[in-house]
């Protein structure tokens, strides 16, 4: 599998050698480590088996959908990628939002024209009030997003507006939170600078035990979970 790397994840990898090899000199060992170190490494991640699991359910997918709305996300599905965007003017029309729009960049195949606001690729500042990302997955288990954040897929376009839309893709849609970390080592993804796991809208109930939503984020979050 080829796997493409930005500055972003070429600088994450020089601090973390440079932290590992800091570490390794204070301990008085060889800043690289020695074959049978790896060798060790490896075998102990070969051997390490994953804790006890939930029981395997038939429809990962349905069941995403059941744990996002009771986390409070509006679900949307469409049948293709090529609906996206419009499924998202229509979700914003009809819920009569308004304000400026950032997008992933990476999402710039997509036709952004359709949309009844003004948008751009790139990353939120704080006077844009929506924000659309794809996601690396999602857990079903607890209804939950997964962001690894890259130049093109900024963690604040999910923390910044206060509507964010997710997109999902079916395929994308894992049972649990084990599953999602597989995933991502399947795709080759080296650990990001960030690694998110949103479930819903941000709330707290800090004051009186009273759930309040947007605390510390988006307080609208709509998902459009996109067919194989």
């Amino acid at each position: 599998m080829s796997q493409s790397f930005n500055d972003d994840d070429l600088d994450t990898t020089a601090a973390r050698s440079e932290i590992l090899s800091r570490i390794r000199s204070l301990q008085s060992r060889p800043v690289t480590m020695h074959e049978n170190e790896m060798t060790l490494a490896k075998g102990y991640l070969a051997r390490k088996t994953r804790g006890p699991a939930p029981s395997p359910v038939e429809n990962v997918v349905a069941l995403f959908e059941e744990k996002s709305r009771a986390m409070l996300c509006t679900v949307q599905r469409v049948k293709s990628t090529a609906e996206v965007a419009q499924a998202c003017a229509a979700f914003l029309a009809e819920n009569e939002l308004n304000g400026t729009v950032a997008i992933w960049p990476s999402l710039n195949q997509l036709d952004w024209s359709v949309l009844p606001h003004e948008a751009r690729l790139g990353a939120p500042t704080g006077d844009d009030l929506i924000g659309i990302s794809a996601v690396a997955c999602a857990v079903a288990e607890t209804g939950t997003l997964v962001f690894a954040s890259k130049t093109d897929e900024p963690a604040s376009t999910h923390l910044l507006p206060e509507t964010h839309i997710a997109i999902v893709r079916e395929e994308q849609v894992v049972h649990t939170m084990e599953d999602a970390f597989e995933m991502l080592r399947k795709e080759g993804r080296i650990m990001p600078r960030a690694l998110n796991f949103v479930s819903g809208p941000s709330r707290t109930a800090d004051i009186e035990q009273t759930i309040v939503l947007g605390a510390h984020g988006p307080y609208r979050v709509h998902l459009i979970l996109v067919g194989k």
